[in-house]
């Protein structure tokens, strides 16, 4: 006997269910997705976009993250992607003017985040860009940019995965 429709009185929503047959409509997968962080200190050259060298994988479900050439997600799923990236940036003896983390798609400025700071307010500067983003499944690609604009000094990335990280999951359609 088929049931055509279940009243939310009839059923205990906390107890396990055996189904046969097919359920539809019951969720999907986050996969493929990835992790990774910084693991030593990244120098950049001041008032310049540099990709970051996220490095050190916490996770890749899919091996599609390069850690050790390109710095870039390339999913062979297609589909759409919440992408996003953390840059804690710093200088250690002068102040800094400002700031930019950016999602580059494809070679291309996708999503940036700026902070524009007052003459010696900062030497640590932390951003955060998010995109959702469509893939193709087979050549799209994501990588991270840094940009940091000092007075003087030497300009870096903090490594660590609480300063430093890149990641993307697949969302569920």
């Amino acid at each position: 006997m088929a049931i055509d429709k279940i009243q939310s009185e009839s059923i205990n929503l906390a107890d396990n269910f055996a189904f046969t047959g097919t359920v539809s409509g019951a969720g999907g997968t986050t996969a493929p997705y990835f992790e990774a962080y910084l693991s030593s200190n990244q120098a950049i050259s001041s008032s310049t976009l540099t990709k970051a060298q996220i490095n050190t994988e916490i996770v890749d479900t899919a091996n599609a993250y390069d850690n050790s050439t390109n710095y870039r997600f390339t999913p062979q799923t297609a589909g759409k992607y919440y992408v996003y990236g953390n840059l804690t940036m710093y200088s250690s003896n002068t102040s800094v003017n400002g700031a930019i983390i950016a999602i580059y798609k494809n070679g291309s400025n996708y999503k940036a985040q700026d902070l524009t700071t007052g003459s010696n307010e900062s030497t640590r500067e932390t951003l955060h860009a998010g995109a959702i983003i469509d893939f193709n499944g087979s050549s799209d690609y994501v990588e991270l940019y840094a940009y940091l604009d000092v007075d003087a000094g030497n300009p870096y990335v903090q490594s660590g995965d609480k300063y430093c990280n890149f990641g993307a999951f697949k969302m569920t359609e």
